[in-house]
């Protein structure tokens, strides 16, 4: 019996691998060109995270009538007060779900979308996707105050990355057309495609994107939302009249308005923030149950929504009803208190949902009441429906830092361009505020706060710790700089390098030579042939990389310059020179680091609670192992120590203990490995490699 089970997955395995075998060898016949077959990609993932949204979409309105109709019936002792227990029905059901997946339920959301492309080339499990396509379906369909987009954008991707591994594309194109499904769902989610195309390059990328990436983004987004405009419609969601921006004299007043939204946007971060770290130490970890705290939650929003029921689900309803002027200010002043407070209790109690709903009813109802204030005030006549559509998209940005989506995602919502220029000066102003308060975007801090360092779509923690001195130099091509200009020109053509740099008697280089530099002299070659020499070409303007250099900051160089390697020298003064170091070297030792980051991922559990000195082994020869810190370690950073380099061990994470009056019942504080982190007295590593390198840095 113990071997049939044991069999089942393998069998499973080896069957799903021979499945993905036929389909990539059957492609493999097709010969297409290139740019023609990642355009059709493009199109079907596009194709597929629209019909995954619709039925997402689909899916929260069947929920929702099984719990507020079909399930408020069997409740029907309760009278109108049913509409009380559905949402902690819904928070308990969720709660179950935690329980029995505890580590699927973790990767939740955008920012496990981004760190699936910047750490794990775009791979998604589709366990997962399923999984949180579940859960977030059951909050919104029971009437949980939080928006569809975060879940969709994760569902995308998943779809997008599990379609990925069944034709077998490389990581890189596999990381495109994740962030790309992404994209598309976010399209079909709001029937905006360019707004789907700024959402995946602004949040999942993280604005690292060039034009074959844009291609895809913009092809797969079109599709899924043309997908959405035939099932679902191309009718806005939004109803409401012409709005009348005022006198251009009054444009003072929408810029006053970003500053609110910003300041607004700042506090609900903050409140949030505060709430899930108050969830983390204060109850959950007291030993309160999770379910307990989430029928608890869920109870909250039932007696908000028996009162006031815009508060429930999405809000698209609410905010109809905000446009239409069927709500009384102070009506629309607790609307706003409600969501603002619920949201963030709903999430960090373990609730499955986005920000991108909130955040347009929220803006909405502020839009309203500084609209309201200001005409009862110094007796303004502000058109109220154009100051909630600019709310909309101001708190949308200010929230979610992200101003171009914001903008894209209103005007294709709502269809109307005449409130364009108020719309843009509100959304600036309150994205700017919270960038400049949270010093970058809140998706970056999000990531940072669980150890994560990802800059521009990559982790670049990963590449600071390794120095160009550790890694094999590729041989450069150097030239005399007094050789003769048709000298020159046949070692060019014969080389396969596209960049040669020119060296004096003292073997210093002095310039580099590439096609842009030949060109111009071209067309006057015969008459310049037999008197240019390589320095009359050469640009004398020569990026260096010192041997001491991280690769992040090599990575950095290369983004900002059109060559394939840049020369690595000794030091600044004696320029002697070591080698060269390319763009692809550089982004395979990534890939190969950040295999090892998904290791430490995967194994969470055991990294937290291995014991000290012993070791967890991992595969053949290589294992896992918590060792306190040598004394002579003790005040020395990590780049310092290389230990890398020297030891041939990865540092995974840093445990310290925690201080007796330390407000957390966690025993031990984890540590994530910043290269400047310095180490401190009682500190423990958890290293990874091999066994001997482990038992060799043991006897430290």
């Amino acid at each position: 019996m113990d071997i049939d089970k044991k069999r089942t997955p393998l069998t499973r395995f080896l069957r799903a691998k021979a499945s993905r075998g036929y389909i990539q060898k059957v492609l493999a016949k097709i010969t297409l060109p290139d740019y023609t077959t990642f355009s059709i990609y493009a199109v079907i993932i596009g194709a597929l995270a629209g019909l995954a949204s619709v039925f997402f979409h689909d899916s929260i309105e069947f929920f929702n009538q099984i719990f507020f109709e079909q399930t408020a019936e069997g409740l029907f002792f309760l009278g109108a007060a049913a509409v009380i227990v559905l949402p902690a029905l819904g928070m308990l059901i969720q709660a179950i779900m935690i329980k029995t997946s505890p580590n699927i339920a973790e990767k939740k959301g955008v920012s496990e979308v981004i760190k699936s492309v910047a750490l794990r080339g775009g791979y998604i499990p589709l366990r997962t996707t399923i999984f949180h396509f579940i859960a977030p379906v059951i909050c919104i369909g029971s009437g949980g105050t939080v928006g569809p987009e975060g879940p969709a954008a994760q569902l995308g991707g998943g779809v997008s990355s599990k379609l990925c591994q069944l034709i077998g594309l490389s990581d890189n194109r596999r990381r495109v057309f994740t962030a790309a499904g992404s994209g598309a769902a976010i399209a079909a989610i709001f029937n905006t495609p360019l707004g789907g195309v700024f959402f995946a390059l602004e949040i999942i990328l993280l604005n690292d994107f060039n034009a074959p990436t844009l291609s895809a983004l913009i092809l797969a987004s079109v599709t899924a939302s043309a997908i959405s405009r035939i099932f679902l419609g191309n009718v806005s969601v939004f109803s409401f009249g012409t709005p009348n921006i005022g006198s251009y004299s009054y444009i003072y007043l929408y810029a006053v308005f970003g500053i609110i939204a910003g300041l607004v946007s700042i506090l609900f971060i903050r409140y949030s923030s505060s709430t899930g770290r108050l969830f983390r130490k204060k109850i959950l970890n007291k030993g309160v149950p999770q379910w307990l705290i989430m029928i608890a939650v869920g109870l909250l929003v039932g007696v908000s929504g028996f009162y006031f029921k815009d508060i429930f689900g999405i809000g698209y309803l609410g905010i109809n009803n905000i446009l239409a002027g069927k709500l009384v200010w102070k009506v629309v002043l607790v609307l706003f208190l409600l969501k603002f407070f619920l949201v963030p209790l709903i999430l960090n109690s373990g609730g499955f949902g986005g920000l991108f709903a909130p955040s347009l009813f929220m803006g909405a109802c502020l839009g309203f009441l500084y609209a309201t204030l200001a005409n009862y005030l110094f007796g303004f006549n502000l058109d109220i429906t154009t100051y909630i559509l600019v709310g909309m998209g101001a708190m949308l940005g200010g929230i979610n830092t992200i101003p171009i989506t914001s903008i894209l995602i209103i005007f294709e919502m709502t269809k109307e361009y005449s409130f364009i220029l108020p719309l843009m000066l509100a959304v600036i102003i309150s994205t700017t505020i919270s960038r400049l308060v949270l010093k970058g975007s809140v998706h970056i801090k999000h990531l940072e706060e669980q150890g994560y360092q990802i800059t521009e779509g990559r982790e670049s923690n990963i590449l600071k710790s390794i120095f160009i001195k550790d890694i094999k130099l590729d041989e450069i091509e150097l030239v005399p700089d007094t050789t003769k200009l048709p000298v020159l020109i046949e070692k060019m053509i014969q080389s396969p390098s596209n960049s040669f740099y020119t060296v004096n008697d003292k073997n210093q280089i002095t310039g580099t030579i590439t096609e842009s530099e030949l060109r111009p002299i071209m067309t006057e070659y015969e008459n310049v042939k037999d008197f240019f020499v390589a320095s009359d070409v050469a640009n004398p303007h020569v990026i260096f990389v010192k041997k001491n250099d991280d690769l992040d900051y090599v990575l950095r160089l290369f983004s900002k310059l059109n060559v394939d390697n840049i020369p690595v020298v000794e030091d600044e003064e004696s320029k002697t020179i070591l080698g060269a170091i390319n763009r692809q070297e550089i982004l395979s030792i990534y890939n190969r680091e950040s295999l090892k980051i998904n290791l430490a991922d995967g194994l969470s559990k055991e990294l937290r609670t291995i014991k000290e000195a012993s070791s967890s082994s991992v595969t053949a020869g290589y294992s896992i192992s918590e060792i306190t810190v040598p004394s002579e370690f003790i005040g020395k950073s990590l780049s310092e120590l290389k230990i890398r380099g020297n030891y041939g061990l990865e540092v995974l994470m840093i445990k310290h203990p925690n201080d007796l009056f330390e407000d957390s019942a966690e025993k031990e504080l984890i540590i994530s490995t910043d290269p400047n982190y310095r180490l401190r007295r009682e500190d423990k590593l958890v290293l990874f490699g091999r066994d001997e390198n482990i038992e060799n840095f043991k006897k430290i």
